[in-house]
């Protein structure tokens, strides 16, 4: 098991005897998908590509892709961002 894989598993343990979120705890994305038109995400890392028919976003240990068609990014947050338009795919790397 990978140093990473321990990690995480510590950080979820202790989350849950402490009653901790898991999305505070561990560093997880939030992600809100309103049918395939709206989408939030909170606890990003950055923009890291955007254009009409896709946006990549740094999450905490990857990356969340959408890819769809005229797409607007909406409240741009340091934190927290939404993503607008029709919405074909969401995808982790």
């Amino acid at each position: 098991m990978a140093w990473r894989d321990v990690k995480r598993k510590v950080k979820r343990q202790i989350s849950e005897i402490l009653e901790i979120p898991g999305d505070v705890a561990l560093d997880l994305p939030k992600i809100i998908l309103f049918g395939n038109i709206q989408l939030y995400i909170e606890n990003h890392r950055g923009i890291l590509e955007y254009s009409p028919e896709g946006v990549r976003v740094s999450v905490g240990e990857g990356e969340v892709m959408v890819e769809g068609e005229n797409l607007i990014l909406r409240n741009i947050l340091p934190d927290e961002l939404c993503v607008e338009g029709r919405i074909f795919s969401l995808r982790f790397d």
